[in-house]
């Protein structure tokens, strides 16, 4: 298939185009051990309501996950993965008027997800899997591919030509691999990566340098979120007290070309993400 450039970012049935404005995803973890808020939405009723909330907020994406990427987190077998998921699901069904994204890396998990209304297969393995990118194809879903080089618990990978030209190269196999599935690129968005299998240094280039990775016109989406790069550089220890240092992280990125970032704190970060579409894209 012939890849072509697209400036907009279709999931489903809806259409977000790219460079009008800043498009605010709101995480939900319903996991136990998420790194910052672990448990606090292990119950399908308390999930439930924080998706209403953050619709209410103002965010333009939910992602659901209940699979912790934090370091030192498990594996999480599909069958349980979709147990803690299915009741969610179920209860906030047709009852959301935004997109729902689908945080996985397994195939039965993200069917589970789109059969309930998702329409965003957010697959943070770095694995390009054809089952998922094929699901993707086949379901009209939109796809986000996310680098990385070996989990939050690996912080040493050596990219010998550097971690944006190693991101990009990334992002090129994915739009090949997404092309063969019969997945264009309008469905995709390319994500590089924060805290996954990068140094501190790494992840601070990748924000600065966003513009150098952009591919085939395809979305990009930084999720800096309290993440520990956020704890190194503002010597916050504590990631539910990163806020400030979030909203600086995803401004910056918002100023190199992202499309959406990705964040717990819905509200302020819609208010950041307004304000500096006022100023960078005269909106």
């Amino acid at each position: 298939m012939e890849v072509t450039f697209t400036d907009v970012f279709q999931a489903g049935g809806f259409s977000l185009p790219l460079g009008k404005k800043t498009y605010v995803m709101g995480i939900l973890n319903v996991t136990p051990d998420s790194f910052s808020d672990g448990g606090k939405y292990l119950d399908p009723e308390a999930a439930a309501q924080r998706a209403f909330e953050i619709q209410a907020e103002g965010a333009d994406i939910i992602d659901i996950g209940a699979c912790s990427t934090r370091p030192g987190a498990f594996a999480l077998d599909p069958a349980e993965e979709n147990a803690r998921l299915l009741p969610v699901f179920k209860a906030i069904e047709g009852r959301l008027n935004i997109p729902v994204s689908i945080d996985t890396v397994h195939e039965q998990t993200a069917r589970l997800a789109l059969d309930y209304g998702a329409c965003i297969i957010n697959c943070v393995s770095g694995a390009l899997n054809p089952a998922l990118l094929a699901l993707a194809a086949e379901r009209g879903a939109g796809y986000v591919a996310m680098h990385n080089s070996g989990g939050a618990d690996k912080t040493d990978t050596a990219f010998p030509d550097g971690v944006v030209a190693a991101v990009r190269s990334f992002f090129e196999k994915a739009l090949a691999a997404a092309a063969r599935a019969g997945l264009g690129p309008q469905r995709l968005c390319f994500d590089p990566g924060i805290g996954f299998g990068k140094s501190y240094t790494d992840n601070l280039c990748l924000i600065r340098c966003l513009r150098e990775m952009k591919t085939g016109g395809c979305a990009i989406l930084v999720g800096a979120s309290r993440k520990r790069l956020i704890g190194t550089a503002s010597g916050e220890a504590k990631p539910e007290n990163r806020l400030a240092g979030t909203i600086a992280a995803h401004t910056i990125a918002i100023a190199g070309g992202a499309d959406i970032i990705r964040v717990h704190d819905v509200a302020q970060a819609v208010q950041a993400a307004k304000t500096a579409d006022s100023v960078l894209r005269q909106v």
